[in-house]
C-alpha cells in the first residue's frame, strides 16, 4: 500500500488548529461557538501599517525579494533590537522568513543533526518537539509545572543536559502558559547554558511586546550569549498582523548564513508587500502596540477573576502573552450523562460540545493537568465564555 514517508508519520496534527477548525465546522451548522481556541490578536492591523502595504503595492514592490529579506526592513530590526533590547546586531545577523513559525524551524533544522537533543521546558508550543522530529533530533522534555508557574529552573536544565544536547528551546513571555522570565531567572539560566560547548539557545520572543510586569527581557544580553542565542521574533502579535506571515532570526552570522541557505532552497524570500508593512510598523510610532497590551492585561485581569470563581479550576495569573493555562485535573474521573471526563483533551471536548467554547487540552502542550485558553477576544466574549464554562462544569459530577 502506498504509504507517506516515515518523516511526516513522526509528527503530531496541530491540535490547536484542529480545535479551531471543529469549532469553525460548529460554527457553519449554526451553533453559536465562543472560539478561544486560537492564540490571534483579535485587533485590525493598525491603519498606518496598512497604508504603508497599500503604498508597496502602488509602489511595484510585487518582484521576488531577497532570500533574507528586504536590507531597510533589516535594518529597521537592527534598529528595534538596539532600542528596545539593548543588543548589537548588523543587518547580516538578521534573517526574515515567513512568520516566526518558519524561523523556528530554520533554526532547528540548521542546527540540530539526527540523534542530537534539543530541551524543551513543558508546557510548551505545540510545534516545537513536531519540528525537533522533522529535524531528526530528540526532544527532551522538562516538566516545569503549575506550582513553579511553568518555568523550568536552572537545576532542572542541567540535569537534562547530556553529550547529546545541542539546543534549548525557552519562550517568554510563554505560549500556552503566559509565565514570563524574569533577568534573574534567565541570568541563571544562561550560566548553566555557558558552562556547556556548542550548545545553542532559541529564545522566543514573538510575544515580547504583550507583557504585563515592565520590562522584556532578553536571554541574548548577558556575557558570552549572544554568541550563543537565536532570537526568534516578528511582527503578528505585538503589530496585529497574523496574516501577514513576517518573522525573523537575530543570530550569529554563521548560522544566519546556513538558515539563509534553507529558506533559499524551499521558500525564498518572505511576501514583498509584507515586509514594506513590517518596515513600517517598526520604525513608525509604537502608541498601538501599547495600546492593545492595555487591551490584553485589562482582559487578563478578567479572565483570571472569573476562572477563580469557577469551583474546581486552579488559576494562576499569567505575567504576560494572551493565554490562561488553568489546571483542570480535579474534573477528570467526573461525567455528565454518558460523557466521562478522563484527560484534558476530554475536557476540551466537553467545553467544546456542551458549553460550546473551543479551547485546547494541555496534552497537546506537554501537561495533561491544564488546558489553554486565549483571552484574544472581547470583553464581552470573555465574560460568556466563563458563564458558559462555569454553568458547564457544574454539571459533572
Amino acid at each position: 500500500m502506498a504509504q507517506l514517508s516515515d518523516r511526516l508519520q513522526r509528527l503530531a496534527p496541530s491540535a490547536t488548529l484542529a480545535m479551531s477548525q471543529k469549532s469553525s465546522e460548529m460554527k457553519a451548522q449554526g451553533i453559536d461557538v465562543i472560539n478561544m481556541s486560537v492564540g490571534e490578536p483579535d485587533f485590525n492591523t493598525p491603519d498606518h501599517i496598512k497604508e504603508a502595504a497599500k503604498k508597496a503595492v502602488d509602489d511595484n514592490f510585487s518582484r521576488y525579494s531577497p532570500v533574507p529579506g528586504y536590507p531597510d526592513l533589516r535594518k529597521a530590526i537592527v534598529a528595534k533590537l538596539k532600542n528596545e533590547n539593548g543588543l548589537d546586531y548588523t543587518v547580516n545577523e538578521v534573517l526574515v522568513s515567513n512568520g516566526a513559525k518558519q524561523s523556528v524551524c530554520n533554526t532547528v533544522m540548521a542546527l540540530v543533526n539526527d540523534g542530537e537533543e534539543v530541551i524543551i521546558p513543558a508546557p510548551y508550543w505545540v510545534s516545537y518537539p513536531q519540528m525537533v522530529k522533522l529535524a531528526g533530533g530528540v526532544p527532551v522534555i522538562v516538566e516545569a509545572g503549575f506550582d513553579q508557574n511553568f518555568k523550568m529552573t536552572p537545576e532542572q536544565l542541567e540535569a537534562a543536559i547530556t553529550p547529546k544536547t545541542r539546543m534549548i528551546i525557552l519562550c517568554s513571555p510563554s505560549n500556552p502558559t503566559g509565565s514570563v522570565y524574569s533577568k534573574a531567572e534567565l541570568e541563571a539560566l544562561s550560566e548553566v547554558i555557558k558552562k556547556h560547548e556548542d550548545l545553542f539557545v532559541l529564545a522566543d520572543e514573538i510575544y515580547e511586546h504583550i507583557n504585563y510586569i515592565g520590562h522584556h527581557e532578553s536571554i541574548a544580553q548577558f556575557p558570552g550569549m549572544k554568541e550563543r542565542s537565536i532570537i526568534v521574533n516578528g511582527v503578528s502579535k505585538a503589530y496585529a498582523m497574523t496574516g501577514w506571515r513576517i518573522g525573523y532570526i537575530a543570530a550569529p552570522e554563521w548560522i544566519v548564513k546556513g538558515c539563509n541557505k534553507l529558506q533559499g532552497q524551499y521558500t525564498s524570500g518572505p511576501c514583498s508587500v509584507s515586509q514594506k508593512a513590517a518596515e513600517f510598523a517598526y520604525i513608525s510610532s509604537q502608541e498601538c502596540v501599547e495600546q492593545m497590551r492595555e487591551a490584553f492585561e485589562r482582559r487578563r485581569d478578567l479572565i483570571v477573576k472569573l476562572a477563580k470563581d469557577i469551583p474546581g479550576l486552579e488559576v494562576n495569573v499569567p505575567e504576560g502573552a494572551f493565554y490562561l493555562f488553568p489546571k483542570c485535573s480535579s474534573f477528570f474521573g467526573k461525567k455528565s450523562g454518558d460523557t466521562v471526563i478522563n484527560n484534558s483533551s476530554d475536557f476540551a471536548m466537553y467545553l467544546l460540545e456542551t458549553a460550546h467554547v473551543a479551547t485546547v487540552g494541555g496534552d497537546a502542550f506537554g501537561d495533561p493537568e491544564c488546558f489553554r485558553m486565549s483571552y484574544a477576544t472581547s470583553d464581552e466574549n470573555i465574560i460568556e465564555a466563563m458563564r458558559r464554562i462555569k454553568e458547564a462544569l457544574a454539571k459533572l459530577a
